[in-house]
């Protein structure tokens, strides 16, 4: 099966993660996907393949050297979760072959069109063909392109017996994109000495920094009475939320920032007269900062709960993933690796940190140092994603490059 038709059957299965149901995998699709991929890993002939009852799976390719223990064992890792963000169901993909430059209309009836003006990076991929949504559901590169790429280059590698290389393992997570996805990855069974996980943007893309990261849950506790009696006995949770979050920092939000800088980000609200819960993710790569933005959340929960009485409001947080920049700068290697490797199959690396995180942070703090290689989509976590299929084929490429010996 080549790459384009790999990507097309993944990306009809259903797979978005859910938060809220404390499974895992978090939803059934995931595990449905799981099974095909594990009888296609073993159909193409990868080894040791197994699936456990979380939804993960591990393969290896054995080595074809002569002196096995001198060589690395890599590990290539993807995540089989789209995000909650979009819809992933009934994902309707086309090609459009051979990009002109223009607007693409995705669904007319619904007037859902690509505008070039607002998504100005898609004129990098003129003359190229391209993989793209029918404006309803997001496509799913992310991450079924890093997937479909890994398998392909097995693939690739079994039936190319002449590129030597050492024993390699494949590793399929589930649930990444609710920030779950390596809580029951077992780093010691997989047994790498270095992984990538591709699970990156655009074509050329290489990262080893990432956001520290948290996520909190303020609870504003409020009195309901009618309100016709209401004078000096009403406490209205969700005015007193706003004025939580009125309280930080205006210019620190995700649209406000880029590049090294962090934010506070309000990313749902629920509430009545009685009860309101604001929840945020907090993000800086500086952990000094990171910290730094905890414990203003602190401090505006205690000043609230002076105005009002201690125990109006609530916090809750917990740390999610930190910068795996401090666990990778030892091992510089496995960085400079695929640098080599871009080089070599004709791409220009771009090393820049991650807004955002991978599987790979976490994995590094496990033992297992991870940077992230670019997938090659777009607009990830929308219905105007989409994937230029030249940079699919090219990431599939490093990857065989990145485990060739060297």
């Amino acid at each position: 099966m080549n790459i384009i038709d790999r990507f097309l059957k993944y990306v009809s299965f259903c797979t978005t993660s859910d938060e809220h149901t404390n499974m895992t995998p978090s939803t059934p699709g995931q595990m449905e996907f799981a099974r095909y991929l594990a009888d296609e890993l073993k159909t193409i002939g990868l080894q040791d393949v197994t699936l456990d009852s979380n939804g993960y799976i591990i393969a290896t390719l054995p080595a074809n050297v002569e002196d096995e223990a001198q060589v690395p064992i890599i590990g290539f890792i993807a995540h089989m979760d789209t995000s909650p963000d979009a819809s992933g169901k009934h994902v309707k993909p086309r090609i459009v072959s051979a990009y002109d430059g223009e607007n693409i209309v995705l669904n007319k009836a619904e007037n859902i069109i690509l505008d070039t003006a607002k998504y100005p990076e898609i004129l990098h991929y003129v003359g190229q063909d391209i993989i793209v949504t029918d404006g309803k559901t997001l496509l799913g590169a992310d991450d079924k392109a890093g997937i479909a790429e890994i398998v392909t280059a097995m693939e690739y590698l079994i039936a190319h017996p002449e590129i030597k290389h050492g024993k390699l393992r494949v590793g399929f997570t589930p649930d990444e994109e609710i920030g779950h996805g390596a809580d029951h990855f077992d780093v010691k069974a997989f047994g790498a000495d270095f992984a990538y996980t591709m699970d990156g943007g655009a074509i050329g893309e290489l990262e080893y920094e990432n956001f520290n990261a948290a996520y909190c849950s303020i609870k504003v506790h409020g009195v309901n009475v009618h309100p016709g009696a209401a004078y000096h006995k009403m406490i209205n949770s969700m005015r007193i939320a706003f004025q939580i979050a009125v309280m930080l920092p205006r210019w620190e939000t995700p649209e406000h920032t880029q590049g090294y800088e962090g934010f506070y980000h309000l990313v749902g609200m629920q509430g009545t007269v009685e009860e309101t819960t604001l929840s945020y993710i907090i993000r800086d790569h500086d952990r000094t900062r990171f910290e730094s933005r905890k414990r203003e959340l602190e401090h505006l929960v205690r000043k609230v709960n002076r105005e009002y009485g201690e125990g109006t409001v609530e916090i809750l947080m917990r740390d999610q993933y930190y910068n795996m920049r401090e666990k990778i700068e030892p091992v510089m290697h496995v960085v400079e690796r695929v640098e080599k490797a871009m080089q070599e199959v004709g791409i220009t690396p771009i090393i820049k940190p991650i807004r955002g995180g991978t599987d790979g942070a976490r994995l590094s703090f496990e033992g297992l140092p991870c940077p992230n290689i670019f997938a090659g989509g777009e607009n990830f976590h929308s219905r105007f994603e989409y994937l230029p299929v030249p940079s699919m084929q090219k990431a599939s490429e490093l990857i065989v490059r990145i485990a060739q010996v060297q």
